[in-house]
């Protein structure tokens, strides 16, 4: 990506060597390094982000001193300019909307980190907490998605940051709550599908944000795009617990399919307009 020149944004938290609890979180993040963990152990990734403990691992945790080495200041840049890109684009965007957009606060943290949704490990990754309006990310996530999924690239990395900040979007129009509300009061398995929808959404979003960014900035270069749609590959379900067991159990889907993933990113990044992104009224057999 072309980020010359760009600004940074201020709306960032710096928690690094902070203390925090062991408790589930929620997003892309969540999926990656969570279905590793459980394929790496020989279990299903999905009974992992699942489990109605609402603790990804036990044990360990603590608190280790942090020094920034020279990657992560790097990241960290490079994140700040992510963030101030999807204030930009989302405040005109909501502008043109009728709306005023309230960007997220995005935390930074190493090993854990207490939200306003409970605590969480560097091991959930990044995730949007609607409780305080922030996204979170342990900026080692990104290393661990270049050495474990293959998955690498700034505008890998960008579309990740995108993603949770398309919850956030989801969040301030509405969406996230509605769906939460409607995933409480149904089975698992149609709360799983619920799931799926709200997921792919973000996705689209991410790849909107893409769309208008580059509009405003000139900002995407060859090769950009087919980083984040190998990105949105390896994360799908069906490739994680493929990856994870062998086979795939669709009714436990909850974030997607890579060819679902991978669509509705591009989807976005195509049509660049919120009301292209409806994932609710689709039919579920066609999304």
């Amino acid at each position: 990506m072309n980020l010359n020149g760009r600004r940074q944004s201020n709306n960032i938290q710096d928690r690094r060597g902070g203390k925090g609890k062991l408790a589930v979180g929620g997003g892309i993040g969540a999926v990656i390094v969570a279905a590793l963990i459980a394929w790496i152990s020989g279990g299903n990734p999905l009974d992992v982000l699942m489990s109605n403990s609402g603790t990804l691992l036990g044990g360990g945790g603590g608190n280790t001193e942090y020094v920034a080495d020279a990657q992560d200041k790097e990241l960290e840049e490079f994140t700040a300019k992510i963030l101030a890109g999807t204030e930009d684009v989302w405040s005109d965007q909501f502008r043109k909307m009728g709306l005023e957009y309230e960007p997220p606060t995005l935390v930074l943290f190493n090993g854990s980190v207490q939200s306003g949704c409970g605590g969480a490990t560097s091991q959930v990754g990044p995730f949007y907490c609607s409780a305080d309006n922030c996204v979170y990310i342990d900026l080692s996530f990104f290393k661990e998605m270049r050495q474990s999924l293959g998955a690498d690239g700034d505008f890998a990395y960008a579309y990740v940051i995108a993603h949770e900040v398309g919850h956030h979007v989801q969040d301030q129009l509405g969406i996230l709550s509605k769906g939460h509300e409607a995933m409480a009061q149904t089975s698992q398995e149609e709360a799983n599908k619920i799931s799926v929808r709200i997921e792919l959404q973000a996705d689209y979003l991410a790849g909107v944000w893409a769309h208008h960014d580059n509009a405003m900035f000139g900002s995407l270069e060859p090769g950009d795009l087919e980083e984040a749609i190998n990105t949105a590959r390896v994360i799908g379900d069906d490739y994680l617990q493929k990856k994870a067991q062998g086979y795939a159990v669709p009714e436990s889907f909850n974030h997607g399919t890579s060819e679902q993933r991978q669509r509705w990113l591009s989807k976005g990044l195509k049509l660049g307009t919120v009301s292209g992104g409806d994932t609710f009224s689709v039919p579920y057999s066609s999304l």
